[in-house]
């Protein structure tokens, strides 16, 4: 019993980080834990789809905070590149948080904070499309889908 608390723990850290601007892959967790065959695809898609959406919610915070840092020399995103991803985030708006698993989800994330995007509405538009990509990925991992 510990040893599957511990490695949903595990996978609930990995799918967090791997949601923020860190360098984290749940998707290898993910799969070895699948592959294991203890823990129950059900648990591993709920947990892992939590920390992911969870970690997603440290890119809105920092979206929230990202205006009082434009203009300082450290910062590296320049006015007009922010103004294209306004207009962007304008122009697709919250249903471009449906690609937040993608690979540039982390930036679709933050630009729902910089945009003030509902807190409740993100959760269920990044914990939605979490959620999907980790029942799809169980699949092909199962073999029950294939590319």
């Amino acid at each position: 019993m510990m040893a599957v608390a511990l490695s949903l723990a595990g996978l609930f850290v990995t799918a967090f980080g791997a949601a923020t601007i860190l360098p984290f892959q749940s998707e290898i967790v993910f799969a070895a834990l699948q592959l294991r065959a203890d823990i129950s695809v059900f648990w591993l898609v709920v947990v892992a789809s939590i920390g992911n959406t969870l970690g997603s919610c440290v890119n809105y915070a920092m979206g929230l905070w990202v205006e009082r840092f434009r203009g300082r020399r450290w910062f590296p995103v320049n006015d007009d590149q922010m103004a294209r991803a306004k207009a962007w985030y304008l122009k697709w708006g919250v249903w471009s948080l449906l690609l937040s698993w993608a690979p540039l989800g982390d930036a679709i994330t933050l630009m729902a904070g910089v945009m003030r995007t509902p807190l409740w509405l993100f959760m269920v538009m990044v914990g939605f499309a979490k959620t999907v990509r980790y029942i799809a990925f169980a699949a092909l991992t199962a073999g029950v889908l294939s590319l």
